[in-house]
């Protein structure tokens, strides 16, 4: 069971070092990081000796992460963007959606694609991996239909009309105790993203802390 008072404070060179040692034993082929913001993984790079290989972030048309990706491409890091369509459906979320945007929806329309497929199409073009995920059979095939047409330039650069939401999907906020050294969610994610409520109902962390059961 996951207990608050047993969190330690934070130490990401100290942990970076432990998994830089398992990739110099040949035990790791690669070592990267999820949810580092720009800071942290700025304050990262100064310190390794092995780059992280990938940054996994949430990233979509509505939440660009443009500062974030210019950093990973500028020194090397992969990023790969898990909830591409905004997690549509996740219980108790009410933020923007993807899917719903009128400048996904008129490219798709123009592209005779889905919103779903234009928004993926936008991350590979963006230089990003995209980890989308369903249990329905005619979406996951959908999503597969990505790789054999292109969104052209002056369709790309309507995207950046977008109005960003910098809204976390997934805030972490169990996290926020003062055993981790964390004390406010500007705290964790570095001032970088909205930590204004846009839930109906708090996070089901639920799934996520059985790894610490």
């Amino acid at each position: 069971m996951f207990i608050p008072e047993n969190l330690i404070p934070t130490d990401i060179p100290a942990t970076w070092r432990a998994m830089e040692k398992l990739y110099y034993s040949g035990k790791a082929r690669a070592i990267g990081v999820s949810n580092f913001s720009s800071k942290k993984l700025e304050d990262l790079l100064a310190v390794a000796h092995v780059p992280p290989a990938v940054n996994q972030v949430e990233c979509h048309p509505v939440w660009q992460q443009d500062k974030l990706r210019k950093l990973c491409h500028s020194t090397g890091v992969h990023l790969s963007a898990y909830s591409p369509l905004g997690s549509p459906g996740s219980p108790g979320y009410s933020g923007p959606s993807i899917l719903s945007n009128p400048i996904v929806i008129s490219i798709a329309e123009e592209l005779q694609k889905t919103p779903a497929q234009v928004a993926l199409r936008w991350g590979l073009q963006m230089g990003q991996s995209v980890l989308p995920k369903s249990a329905n059979e005619t979406r996951i095939k959908e999503n597969f239909d990505i790789f054999d047409w292109s969104i052209p330039d002056d369709l790309m650069a309507k995207f950046s009309l977008i109005k960003q939401a910098c809204v976390r999907l997934l805030k972490i906020e169990f996290a926020i105790h003062p055993q981790s050294g964390y004390n406010t969610l500007d705290d964790l994610w570095d001032g970088e993203v909205d930590t204004g409520s846009k839930r109906t109902e708090p996070e089901d962390h639920s799934d996520f802390l059985r790894c610490f059961s």
